[in-house]
């Protein structure tokens, strides 16, 4: 699974990207203009970047040059012609697809790029934490800790969705992929579970009447 920024200032296109990733089991956020992707990416970590070029504020090229380098980009424009592709791909982009698109076509693209990019976003580092997404292992201060499959499910949604608030409801869809059936208190169990293992007591928020935050110095 992974955490996909969808930049389309065209609402129909950009709700129809999120909800086919939501059906193969990615999350996503959205944004309609380059100014407001450009907040979103200063304050937080994504696995890709799906971006139009023709955007309100700043366009996508010039947005472009101010995404982290190791995050991966594509892409998804009515701006078909070769300078604009060959621009695309100098400035750094992994794909460049011309409008209209095959949502099939997209959603395969997609995943080519992210068992691409895989190696170089396995590893997050908090504090004295660090989680290794790719071998499933977590060490705290140098020595590995053991998590249970369901605590280490519930870490990788609150890392690849961090300073995001999310719900019990929603993190026990996402974790347990289940529907919400009235055991949120399973959910607080884990949370204080990686609290004390992590020694994130500090990190991992309560949000009022809601559920739970990872928090993440911007």
């Amino acid at each position: 699974m992974a955490h996909i920024l969808i930049v389309e200032d065209e609402k129909a296109i950009n709700d129809l990207i999120a909800m086919n990733l939501e059906l193969v089991g990615h999350t996503s956020q959205q944004a309609l203009a380059g100014d407001e992707a450009l907040e979103y990416i200063n304050k937080h970590t994504y696995s890709l970047i799906i971006m139009d070029i023709m955007l309100p504020g700043l366009d996508g090229f010039d947005l472009m040059k101010r995404v982290p380098e190791r995050t991966p980009v594509i892409f998804l424009t009515a701006m078909g012609n070769l300078a604009d592709r060959v621009k695309g791909f100098k400035l750094g982009a992994d794909d460049y697809i011309v409008k209209p698109f095959e949502t099939i076509e997209l959603l395969a693209r997609i995943e080519a790029v992210l068992r691409r990019t895989h190696q170089a976003l396995s590893v997050f580092s908090l504090d004295n934490t660090v989680v290794n997404l790719a071998s499933r292992t977590v060490t705290v201060e140098g020595r590995e800790i053991e998590l249970a499959l369901q605590e280490y499910e519930l870490l990788e949604i609150l890392i690849k969705n961090k300073n995001i608030a999310l719900s019990r409801e929603k993190l026990l869809k996402m974790a347990w992929n289940y529907d919400y059936l009235g055991e949120t208190r399973t959910v607080d169990v884990h949370i204080q579970k990686l609290r004390k293992k992590l020694n994130w007591e500090n990190r991992i928020k309560t949000v009022y009447k809601l559920g739970y935050r990872l928090e993440v110095d911007s």
